[in-house]
């Protein structure tokens, strides 16, 4: 899955308001790929060279584009999910252009909208709901009278339920060990190995993607510092 590719599906998913087909394992393509970009940016020696700023511009471009192609998708979800719970009328070929995490989320949404319906609109009795996790485990929630209680939840229950999706595959993340170092002197704005933007000034202590830290420590633009220890 290139970034040309990833760019034409969103784009596509822009100019319609329908849910459009997508491939099932598009996210998860997506995510092999940016891993691959990110390897290719640590097998080059100089971390700052035209070409690892250039694979890296192109991992912060399709992170971008999958997020954006995930928000347009789920606010016709969403608008999906109410229409069903409203019962209007709705495009049920749409439901089936759902990758199988949309599906599961449009069934779940519109689940809760239609129980909250029957609590607020139609007085229904409302059931046994799990204690928040904001509530600790074990404690009681007193039931006023007309109010249905929580039902409590021992700890060990905590979790998702069996009916829940599986979770997607996902490539591996890889995050590259950073250097604390002092700067020497002010520098142009650059992107690190990690895909973030820095800029440093004479005197700033910051921690570096080690990579970056070595290449501007042998030119001299900053020097290596201990890492603080616990005593």
């Amino acid at each position: 899955m290139g970034f040309d590719d990833l760019r034409s599906i969103l784009l596509s998913e822009r100019e319609t308001g329908k849910l459009l087909q997508i491939a099932p394992d598009i996210f998860d393509r997506t995510h092999a790929e940016i891993a691959e970009l990110l390897k290719k940016v640590y097998a080059i020696e100089d971390p700052l060279s035209d070409e690892a700023r250039a694979l890296i511009e192109e991992t912060i471009a399709m992170k971008e584009t999958m997020h954006e192609l995930f928000a347009i998708r789920s606010r016709k979800i969403l608008a999906l999910a109410l229409m069903h719970a409203e019962g209007n009328y709705y495009d049920r070929e749409e439901v089936k252009r759902m990758i199988p995490a949309e599906h599961g989320m449009f069934d779940r949404v519109a689940a809760g909208l239609e129980e909250c319906q029957g609590v607020l609109l139609h007085n229904a009795k409302q059931p046994l709901v799990p204690v928040p996790p904001a509530v600790s485990a074990g404690m009681d929630v007193l039931e006023d009278e007309g109010d249905a209680a929580y039902e409590e939840v021992p700890a060990a229950a905590e979790g998702p339920g069996p009916s829940s999706p599986p979770p997607l595959s996902a490539a591996p993340t890889l995050t590259p060990p950073y250097m604390l170092v002092r700067v020497l002197g002010d520098m142009d704005s650059f992107m690190g190995v990690d895909g973030r933007i820095y800029t440093l000034l004479k005197g700033d202590i910051v921690t570096l993607p080690e990579r970056n830290a070595s290449v501007l420590s042998d030119r001299n633009i900053v020097v290596a510092l201990p890492l603080p220890t616990c005593k």
